[in-house]
């Protein structure tokens, strides 16, 4: 008896401990302040025309009134328990006629009014992907549960140091890789958990764009496997439902010739990737910047018991029959947006609903840590013409707390009582759900020992 109380004092006062060293944690990040990432200051201006019924609802903010903020934003006034707040935009003008035009009550040029907002409770982070990874950490440091475009960052170091940030501050992190929301390929993935097609064999995933970007745009834009392959990338994961193990890539320019000028990938315009995950399991990716058909954007899988692919999406249903054709009256979507809308929406609503029930996100900072490993591997394997393990790119990563990183060159010293890790996971804290959920096992666990002790 005396040992089992023993015990449970003991597991009682780990418990606290473990309460009061979070709080800590939480005090200490509230006083983390960040400089402004390249946006103008700017006075909060209200929108009279809105008004507040007072009624207690999750209160959001929008960094970015470009095409993809206000995709977001359309779907943040459909979701249930969630309310805009206040929307911010470099050229104040675009924040102001989005505020209009959805009724948000607060607009203004600068993101920090709406990351310091006291009234906020969580974060859309649509700017530029530079922009990324400094405003996520000033969300974490005041409290802010956020939603982000990919890429977190540019930089894979501080791709974990954002990540990090918010999964010692407790908040919530969904990243956007608007493709595993897409009904095409949520279909496909209910197939192949249900079995539907027996045990997965090969994955195919292509992605073809309608027209190649100015030259501007591929220049310092990461290359072709980190600017678009990259959805792929984490769409073979998402499908196959497990961790990859080595990559091989290939790349070359067929459309415009002008990028062949440029560094690494980025003078690519078509590029082919194989992927091996464990089991066996074969994933082939292709992607080019040009399709002359339309947007091409298609899976397929074989199982041992089957086969499901997915179709290109188009306007409408309509079809033609004549003497020379048959086939669908109009071509694809030319557009991602047009493509893709209803996966913007249906993440957007994901991510409230997350919020409103305070339970997992779908899409996690890890799901966008291991898809950019993924593109970084590829961009390797192209380069030196040979396979690439993705644990080579990730213990790279030296990490001297989990906010402080940085990545060593082959040649460097490593530092004393550095000790590579080879899986993404291992690198970052426990997010605030995972957190949750290993303290709700404690306290279960702690039930059950005085439940038992009483009986």
């Amino acid at each position: 008896l005396f040992s089992l109380v023993s015990f449970c004092v003991t597991s009682c006062l780990t418990f606290e401990m473990k309460v009061l060293s979070l709080a800590i944690v939480l005090a200490s990040a509230s006083a983390f302040t960040v400089q402004n990432p390249g946006f103008p200051r700017s006075s909060v201006v209200v929108n009279d025309a809105v008004a507040n019924d007072g009624a207690k609802e999750i209160k959001v903010g929008v960094i970015g009134a470009g095409r993809i903020g206000l995709v977001h934003l359309e779907a943040i006034t459909k979701a249930p328990g969630v309310v805009p707040y206040i929307i911010s935009n470099p050229t104040v003008s675009k924040a102001e006629a989005a505020a209009k035009t959805y009724n948000v009550p607060k607009f203004t040029a600068d993101a920090m009014d709406v990351i310091t907002d006291p009234e906020v409770d969580a974060v859309w982070i649509c700017s530029p992907s530079q922009f990324h990874a400094e405003q996520i950490k000033a969300c974490a440091a005041n409290g802010k549960d956020i939603f982000c475009e990919k890429p977190i960052a540019t930089e894979l170091s501080e791709t974990v140091e954002a990540i990090n940030a918010c999964n010692e501050a407790g908040v919530k992190l969904m990243i956007g890789l608007q493709r595993r929301f897409d009904d095409n390929f949520r279909r496909v993935k209910q197939a192949l958990d249900n079995k539907e097609v027996g045990d997965t064999i090969m994955i195919k995933l292509c992605s073809r764009d309608p027209a190649p970007p100015p030259f501007q745009y591929v220049k310092g834009g990461g290359g072709i496997f980190a600017d678009m392959a990259v959805h792929d990338l984490d769409m073979s994961r998402f499908l196959a439902g497990d961790d990859p193990i080595e990559i091989l890539a290939v790349g070359s320019c067929h459309i415009d010739k002008s990028i062949e000028v440029l560094d690494g990938s980025e003078k690519f315009d078509t590029a082919t990737c194989l992927v091996r995950y464990p089991g066996g399991v074969q994933a082939m990716v292709d992607v080019c910047r040009q399709s002359s058909y339309g947007y091409d954007q298609r899976a397929e899988v074989l199982g041992n018991k089957g086969m499901i692919q997915t179709d290109n999406v188009y306007p409408n249903t309509a079809r033609i029959y004549k003497n020379d054709f048959t086939g669908n009256a109009d071509m694809p979507y030319d557009f991602f947006l047009s493509r893709y809308n209803e996966a913007y929406v249906t993440e957007t609503i994901a991510f409230c609903e997350s919020l409103v029930n305070d339970t997992p996100v779908p899409c996690t900072g890890e799901d966008g840590l291991v898809a950019l490993i993924m593109a970084i591997a590829a961009d390797k394997s192209a380069e030196e013409n040979r396979w690439v393990t993705f644990r080579e790119i990730v213990e790279q990563v030296y990490c001297s707390s989990p906010t402080e990183c940085e990545l060593l060159a082959q040649s460097d010293l490593f530092p004393e009582g550095f000790k590579p890790v080879s899986k993404p996971g291992d690198l970052l804290v426990p997010d605030v759900d995972k957190q949750k959920k290993q303290e709700g096992g404690l306290m279960f666990s702690l039930s059950n020992i005085f439940n038992t002790g009483s009986n």
